[in-house]
């Protein structure tokens, strides 16, 4: 059976007009949510390793800025800053499933929070798109979800190695120093 990934993307932007979203720091380079539905897929079926078995995946995608993303970094890291992207898993990695659970239609991986803001500043600084960094975060934040994570150095350069691989697939190629 082909993989089924049920994505929802809110993007707190999408109310703005152009100039608004300008002028918070949202330029013209707009995800389509079909491309991020693409996106996803193609990188679940590259990770089903990692993945429970389920008939079907739900994640939550939500674009927001960094007055947001600074509150629920305080909130849930006790860091009082703006971040990235920040990764809520649903699942514990290591736990095993119910079989209820993992037959239960979709299972629910977790939610993506990505600060437009802060993916403009580092676009700029990395001197790539918008859309390039929007990839990058989210195909880091999916890897949590997932249970990677960067405690130190090596774990860190994996997972960046990942990332890379990831948006490849999609037509993104990216440099890691």
């Amino acid at each position: 059976m082909p993989l089924r990934v049920e994505l929802y993307v809110e993007d707190c932007f999408s109310e703005s007009s152009p100039s608004e979203a300008v002028n918070m720091g949202y330029s013209e380079s707009q995800v389509a949510p079909a491309t991020w539905e693409n996106w996803f897929h193609g990188w679940l079926e590259m990770l089903n390793s990692h993945l429970p078995p389920a008939p079907s995946y739900e994640i939550g995608l939500r674009l927001t800025d960094d007055l947001e993303i600074q509150a629920l970094n305080a909130q849930y890291r006790q860091k009082n800053q703006p971040t990235d992207v920040l990764a809520f898993a649903a699942l514990e990695a290591d736990l095993p499933q119910s079989e209820e659970m993992l037959a239960s239609l979709p299972l629910y991986l977790g939610d993506i929070i990505v600060s437009i803001n802060t993916a403009q500043r580092q676009a700029d600084q990395q001197g790539h798109s918008l859309t390039t960094e929007l990839a990058w975060l989210t195909a880091h934040g999916l890897l949590h979800l997932l249970g990677w994570d960067h405690p130190d150095e090596e774990s860190l350069m994996q997972m960046l190695k990942q990332q890379v691989v990831l948006l490849y697939s999609i037509g993104i190629t990216i440099d890691i120093e």
